[in-house]
């Protein structure tokens, strides 16, 4: 069996020195031989791992605890137990073939609510809208902030939240509901408001070139696609692996 050293690890993989330890430190890889002089000795398995590691990584989904779930995955594979890793992956891509579900369902509420005609006839303060609406407060104080939503007052100072409002919350809830994030929500009400006919899958998935800083939930149908699809390239990694073992 070959033998690598730290920095050898290191550039086979393609990160720093000081990741290779972190990983170890983490439990993401076996726990290496040490030799007598205290230097760490690593074998192909440690290889193997660090890239299931880096495939599993390589897209992070936050949402519903799959980060938690695939960070889980890779510390039963370092650990040796392969089964229990395996299994834990089928479940990983049947919770994320569910949240692109949502997402696309989202997609289809907000198109439906769009259709809709507005009737104006509620006249709501923002207590009574967050009721009517089943969302906190904070909730509305933050979509108003994020410039998603723009309430008009009266003279005594107090929003007043209109059927057109509401209309525009219940898309903005919908879409956050199925993790959305606020940059692709108000994003895609940028482009209804100078294009009603735009197609909204497509601009909730497709961050702005000038965008300096772009999260997974700003692309979320792709990150779930993407994350799908690295999740079956762990699969057979892992399957792999345990018959080497």
């Amino acid at each position: 069996m070959n033998t690598y050293r730290t920095a050898e690890v290191a550039k086979i993989i393609g990160i720093h020195p000081n990741t290779v330890r972190l990983y170890e430190e983490l439990s993401l890889i076996p726990k290496p031989h040490r030799q007598s002089n205290g230097y760490r000795v690593f074998t192909d398995l440690h290889i193997k791992q660090f890239k299931l590691a880096r495939v599993a990584f390589k897209i992070e989904v936050l949402q519903n605890g799959l980060r938690k779930k695939v960070v889980e995955i890779v510390k039963l594979s370092a650990a040796g137990n392969f089964n229990k890793a395996i299994s834990l992956t089928h479940d990983y891509i049947e919770q994320i073939q569910k949240e692109q579900s949502n997402a696309e369902e989202a997609i289809e509420s907000v198109k439906q609510l769009l259709s809709n005609e507005t009737t104006d006839t509620l006249s709501l303060k923002r207590k009574e809208a967050a009721e009517y609406l089943q969302v906190s407060m904070d909730a509305l104080r933050n979509w108003e902030m994020n410039g998603l939503l723009s309430v008009k007052r009266k003279q005594n100072g107090y929003r007043v939240y209109r059927d057109e409002d509401i209309r525009r919350l219940r898309i903005i809830r919908s879409l956050r509901c199925a993790n959305y994030s606020l940059e692709a929500i108000l994003r895609m009400l940028g482009a209804l408001s100078k294009n009603p006919n735009v197609n909204i899958k497509k601009v909730l998935d497709t961050p702005d070139e000038s965008d300096e800083i772009i999260s997974v939930c700003d692309k979320l149908i792709t990150s779930l696609k993407s994350a799908e699809k690295n999740a079956h390239t762990m699969l057979l990694h892992i399957e792999k692996m345990k018959k080497e073992m």
